[in-house]
């Protein structure tokens, strides 16, 4: 039987109201029940909103290196956990075990960095512009937020929006993605162990309907971070501001990898290999289109479909090149895209088949895909597909290669391969996207720095990570001191 886990709400582990639960399945092996997580209702939403509520004060007013104490004992918590961390992971969301290590431990990093930051927390001091006064800036808590979080990262990005949210004193309420809540469940474990104090976070699972609409529109809920889809994200977005909740959401991408003459040909297809493939082209940062240089067009396209082939299948937990989609929805939603892209005249030089002989037979496993002869105004060049396939787009010079990079609603993230240098300051300064890059994949962030998108790929309010990831969850009091 597999285990079955409940809500954290108010510091401990409950199931919902009604007793309902949902399956969460392994991606490599479908006819495997992972664990079994509540079916929440409206009901257990408001009960974690109301826990959070009134932990709020106490919160607050903790001093900061006492909260980041707690933060730093999660972290060392989750490293001392780490294996069952990562095997979960993987069991859950079908990442290759490297991918999967790599994911947890930034979530440890993640909870050392703001636990650091904690004690930084503060304002500024200004001249005033009279004698016997002072003038200063504070930074207080939002007070209680909801945080809406993906699959495809299900504890890295919990983990960034949760450590600044509790190193700046809000309180929280958490809706991790149904298809992979395990992973988080681990973090929250994590936060219980470190001694997080009896309602500062909460954890509940379920719908969308059930969980994710009533973080937008309560009352009590003072801001709304979301990372997902482009349509939901606006929804959300549309939702909680008509209360004027502040709101965060990090949405879609459509990532272009240029691809100039200069480039060494070999090392551009492993730059785009790893960023197109890698977690099975599950990530919003995903290189979905090369825009290639006429002159190594052919040459690209030959040597990438000879990588594309090259790719090692198979479960997450043997540690191939590339694992399952998270879901049989996300396998037919990318077949769906292979199938319109030759409906639309692009050429699928390789894969885009899903495999079903042996060892794949009960999991949600593609073989990756290389389209060449690909137009900007193709739907597999303009729609996120979210799935290990690339299209090829031919350009014929610079500034074309640019134009093309831009030319989709959205502006995540972006990278050239190039060993000219006016041409890849040149792009830096153009592309429309929140993350530039030269000569590396579009996939892989620093947590130090902002992260944050462009046009249709974010509400363009507020980045997360680094000290702007803290710049979400705090606001701004103006102090004026007369003597």
């Amino acid at each position: 039987m597999p285990n079955e886990y409940g809500n954290y709400v108010d510091g401990e582990w409950s199931e919902s109201r009604t007793a309902e639960t949902f399956a969460v399945r392994n991606p490599a092996n479908a006819d495997e029940v992972v664990a079994r997580f509540p079916d929440s209702t409206t009901a257990d939403t408001e009960a974690a909103i109301e826990a959070a509520v009134a932990a709020q004060d106490e919160w607050a007013s903790t001093p900061g290196p006492e909260r980041g104490a707690v933060l730093k004992a999660a972290g060392a918590e989750l490293e001392a956990r780490k294996d069952d961390a990562t095997e979960t992971l993987v069991r859950e969301e079908g990442k290759t075990r490297s991918e999967a290590a790599g994911e947890v431990q930034r979530a440890i990093d993640i909870f050392a960095y703001y636990a650091q930051k904690a004690r930084d927390l503060g304002g500024v001091v200004k001249s005033p512009s009279g004698r016997n006064k002072e003038l200063s800036t504070k930074r207080e808590p939002l007070g209680t937020v909801g945080i809406i979080t993906p699959w495809n990262y299900p504890i890295a990005i919990p983990a960034w929006k949760l450590a600044p949210a509790l190193a700046a004193g809000n309180t929280v309420v958490a809706k991790p993605a149904s298809a992979a809540p395990n992973s988080t469940r681990i973090l929250f474990e994590c936060l219980d162990a470190a001694g997080l104090p009896d309602g500062v976070a909460n954890a509940v699972t379920g719908s969308g309907s059930e969980v994710g609409a009533p973080l937008t529109e309560h009352e009590a809920i003072d801001g709304v971070s979301f990372t997902g889809s482009t349509a939901v994200g606006t929804t959300v977005a549309q939702t909680a501001s008509e209360s004027l909740k502040r709101v965060q959401c990090e949405m879609g991408g459509k990532n272009p990898t240029v691809v100039m003459p200069s480039a060494d040909v070999d090392e551009a297809v492993e730059i785009l290999g790893a960023g197109a493939f890698g977690t099975t082209g599950q990530s919003c940062t995903a290189a979905s289109r090369a825009i290639v240089h006429e002159q190594v067009y052919d040459e690209f396209v030959e040597a990438m479909v000879e990588y594309a082939e090259s790719v090692e299948i198979g479960p997450g937990l043997d540690d191939p090149d590339m694992g399952p989609h998270v879901s049989e929805s996300e396998l037919d939603s990318t077949l769906e895209y292979v199938d319109i892209a030759e409906s639309e005249g692009a050429t699928l030089e390789t894969g885009g088949q899903r495999l079903t002989e042996g060892e794949y037979e009960d999991g949600y496993y593609v073989q990756p895909a290389v389209f060449s002869g690909v137009d900007n105004d193709m739907r597999i060049a303009q729609e996120e597909v979210f799935g290990p396939v690339l299209a090829v787009i031919r350009a014929d010079g610079f500034d074309h290669a640019l134009e093309l990079a831009n030319d989709t609603e959205y502006g995540l993230s972006a990278s050239i391969v190039t060993q000219d240098l006016t041409e890849a300051e040149t792009f830096l300064d153009r592309v429309e996207a929140g993350v530039a890059k030269v000569n590396e994949k579009t996939t892989g962030l620093e947590l130090h720095v902002p992260f944050g998108g462009y046009k249709q790929s974010s509400t363009n309010t507020y980045r997360e990570q680094g000290d702007a990831g803290l710049d979400f969850f705090t606001s701004t009091k103006t102090v004026y001191r007369n003597y």
